[in-house]
């Protein structure tokens, strides 16, 4: 059984212009230490499936259908005090921003101590004892020293491995790393990932990255999510999804990548307009609008997700069309239509 089972999720805003398709349909597992990374454009739903699972939507967002499932026990309609028992106990998340995440008024030891007071049977002298060792653990030098300070004493980098640390104090399950890096420089952020994968094979945990950065997404998932417009366009494991990708969608995110070995020096190739209008949403295929090769029944009709390799489904009609798609899981790693 899967640690994490998501089922046909729905999660919407009502708002006075009418209801927003935030989440529209989401399906999808993981498995005990796995990384499996969600990508997409801003808009695209990958916060929102954060915030779903750990229940933390603000007004006018809440959960419409849909089941979110941890080791087999159902989250969606379990009360506030039960989710606070779950929520840096068996799931944590690191926000995408530190300096918002972290209070400013209260020291970073406060802060670790408080979490783990919460969450554990430990005393306030073991809590700090714990506090001075996480920080340690995610590479902080003198913890001693840093625990009586503020998040505005603190570089960029220092503050994501204080949320890095916070979130593991209680060793969770799973951990949500809500474009963790997207603030920090490529030095720092390649220290980050390094970080979070290391940690990840020393406590065994599951992680969801959540990111729009494919070289992230590249450099340490198993698998991948591609979201559009609240929905799935593509998933499969990473070799898959950045070798042969079988979503137009994907295909313009990869080539919006900058090439570093290009000599000529040739002009990256955008996606042409812009995101759909949730509020709005149309009866075919939502990329369909901004895609090159749109049929008429992309217009009409939604896709379904159809098998494209033995670890790899896809909803395309042009998968349909050109005969690259089953609708049973293929033997073999290159099975033939």
């Amino acid at each position: 059984m899967s640690m994490l089972e998501v089922k046909d999720l729905h999660t919407s805003f009502f708002t006075p212009s009418g209801e927003v398709k935030a989440i529209n349909g989401l399906s999808f597992s993981l498995d005990k230490g796995k990384v499996l990374g969600i990508v997409g454009e801003s808009g695209s739903g990958k916060s929102v499936t954060a915030y779903s699972i750990l229940q933390i939507l603000t007004s006018p967002g809440r959960i419409v259908s849909g089941s979110i499932k941890l080791h087999g026990d159902e989250l969606v309609g379990k009360s506030e005090e039960e989710m606070r028992k779950i929520r840096g106990n068996k799931i944590s998340i690191i926000f995408q921003d530190p300096m918002t995440s972290l209070n400013p008024t209260f020291t970073i030891g406060n802060q670790l101590r408080e979490a783990i007071l919460l969450h554990t049977d430990r005393n306030r002298e073991q809590a700090e004892a714990r506090a001075i060792e996480m920080l340690q653990l995610v590479g902080i030098s003198e913890p001693e020293k840093r625990i009586h300070q503020y998040a505005y004493e603190l570089s960029g980098g220092m503050r994501q491995r204080v949320m890095i640390a916070m979130a593991l104090a209680c060793e969770p399950d799973i951990l949500i790393a809500d474009e963790p890096t997207t603030a920090l420089d490529v030095t720092i952020q390649a220290q980050i990932l390094e970080l979070m994968l290391q940690l990840q094979k020393e406590l065994g945990m599951a992680i969801i990255m959540i990111t729009h950065d494919m070289g992230v997404i590249a450099s340490i998932c198993d698998e991948v999510i591609v979201m559009y417009a609240g929905g799935v366009c593509e998933r499969g494991t990473t070799d898959a999804i950045f070798y042969h990708p079988m979503h137009e969608y994907t295909r313009g995110l990869m080539r919006s990548i900058p090439d570093m070995s290009d000599d000529d020096k040739t002009r990256l190739v955008p996606i042409t307009g812009t995101p759909i209008d949730l509020l709005h949403m149309p009866p075919g295929c939502p990329f369909a609008p901004r895609c090159d090769v749109a049929m008429k029944i992309c217009l009409q009709e939604k896709p379904k997700e159809y098998w494209v390799g033995r670890d790899h489904l896809s909803a395309c009609w042009m998968n349909v069309k050109e005969g690259t798609c089953f609708t049973e899981r293929p033997e073999g790693e290159e099975a033939e239509a």
